[in-house]
């Protein structure tokens, strides 16, 4: 029969050791649990450390002689532990797989106390993502004061969140990478921040394209330089940061112009209930090609459903049958001869809606690989005696999307309203200039 090792004894050779499991424990109706408990006064106990990092909690096990050299004499169960440390060690075994270590021990400040536990560990690992975090909570990696927890379980001010964050998992996200451009913030108070993305970097990294800059990647560094926080690696902890952004929308890589991003949870749920209650209201630019037959302040809504492109993958197209309802207002902001440049407003948000509709109304977009006729404009299309030099590849106007989140319209907590505006590009008020200089608008 194993037995336990005693204090003062000579070192038993490779001993077995393993981590406790729940039927280790005796039963109640085991009659050695009324043992005394001086039998387990001298049991050589590998505890929990009271440090950040801790490790798994082993009892070794094997003969060993009492100092009389006889063997020692204890209740049959195989294992024992120091009633100082059996409370939490129990909890550790009853909710927490066994290989799993605890790693991060946190404490709740005051200012964080209320938030949710998924919303604190944000806080904490501003690396990882919303969702695999919550995974991991679902999963048994995060305790709270030693207790398993559901991620919306709210937090009070000194209460303890211990968590082990898998850096193996299958799901482990790739760190967001932040472009080399800095951010421009159009609009900023205590809930909410507007800023201009440019054409070219999208909103979150592309499946295909992980590891890539992103929006949501420049927003993590304005936050993480604001806090005065340095990240550690991505499955440590790295508390202190004041605030983490929340995008509750998008618009397309292509695309430049506003987008709003909510700075707390309150005024993310907030905003994204005004966007299904279509209390936000955008306004873009579009640069389409031919002449639009709108009269001047005259508006009209384009009223088409939309659904999934089946015969080519990633685009969208116009379905009477299978679609989903979408609605586009759309008036003429100024003309050029073959161009005009409309201002359209989603009153629903679907994919690709403005590109869609408009294409479907015999207007694409000037510069669209996906729904219009080309992928860049080039001066010598809309200058009639203009060449390239000779042995020059001709450098086009615009090569990305003639489209532009110039402004929107959204609520605040106060219950007023708040209207930001993005201003044009380069390359796009350099697109409309040669326009209106090299082949002068229509008057209607």
């Amino acid at each position: 029969m194993p037995q336990l090792a005693l204090r003062g004894g000579p070192a038993p050779r490779d001993l077995p050791t393993r981590v406790l499991r729940p039927r280790d424990r005796v039963s109640r109706q085991d009659p050695r649990r009324l043992a005394p408990l001086s039998q387990f006064s001298n049991i050589l106990y590998l505890g929990l450390p009271q440090v950040s990092r801790t490790h798994r909690l082993r009892i070794f096990r094997g003969p060993s002689p009492t100092s009389s050299g006889a063997p020692a004499h204890f209740p049959s169960h195989k294992h024992a532990l120091v009633p100082r440390a059996a409370t939490f060690a129990a909890r550790l075994r009853r909710h927490r797989p066994a290989s799993i270590p605890v790693t991060d021990h946190l404490s709740v400040p005051r200012d964080q106390q209320g938030l949710e536990l998924d919303e604190f560990l944000c806080l904490a690992y501003p690396l990882l993502n919303k969702g695999f975090i919550r995974r991991q909570v679902r999963a048994g990696r995060v305790l709270l004061d030693g207790e398993a927890a559901l991620p919306s379980k709210r937090v009070k001010s000194d209460q303890v969140v211990s968590a082990d964050i898998d850096e193996d998992a299958a799901d482990f996200p790739k760190e967001p990478l932040a472009p080399t451009l800095e951010l421009t913030v159009l609009f900023e108070d205590d809930e909410a921040l507007v800023v201009e993305k440019p054409a070219g970097l999208p909103v979150e990294p592309e499946r295909w394209e992980r590891g890539r800059a992103c929006l949501s990647g420049a927003l993590l560094e304005l936050a993480l330089k604001r806090s005065n926080v340095i990240p550690a690696a991505q499955h440590q902890a790295s508390p202190g940061m004041g605030f983490r952004p929340r995008l509750v929308h998008r618009i397309d890589k292509e695309t430049s112009g506003a987008v709003l991003v909510a700075k707390n949870i309150e005024s993310e749920r907030r905003l994204r209930s005004a966007f299904e209650e279509r209390e936000v209201h955008k306004v873009y630019l579009a640069l389409v090609e031919g002449e639009v037959p709108l009269a001047d302040g005259e508006e009209c809504i384009i009223d088409r459903p939309i659904g999934a492109d089946l015969k080519k993958s990633g685009r969208m197209c116009i379905d009477e049958k299978g679609g989903k309802p979408a609605l586009t207002r759309m008036a003429v902001e100024e003309r050029f001869a073959g161009f005009t440049l409309v201002r359209c407003g989603p009153i629903s948000g679907r994919t690709h809606q403005i590109r869609v509709h408009l294409a479907s109304e015999g207007f694409p977009l000037a510069v669209d690989k996906s729904y219009g006729r080309r992928d860049a404009l080039l001066l010598s299309e809309i200058k009639r005696k203009y060449h390239s030099k000779p042995g020059r590849a001709e450098v086009p106007l615009i090569d990305r999307l003639t489209l532009h989140a110039w402004s929107i319209d959204f609520p605040t907590a106060s219950g007023g309203r708040q209207h930001v505006r993005a201003p044009l590009p380069k390359d796009f008020v350099r697109t409309l200039k040669q326009l209106a200089k090299a082949r002068p608008p229509k008057q209607r």
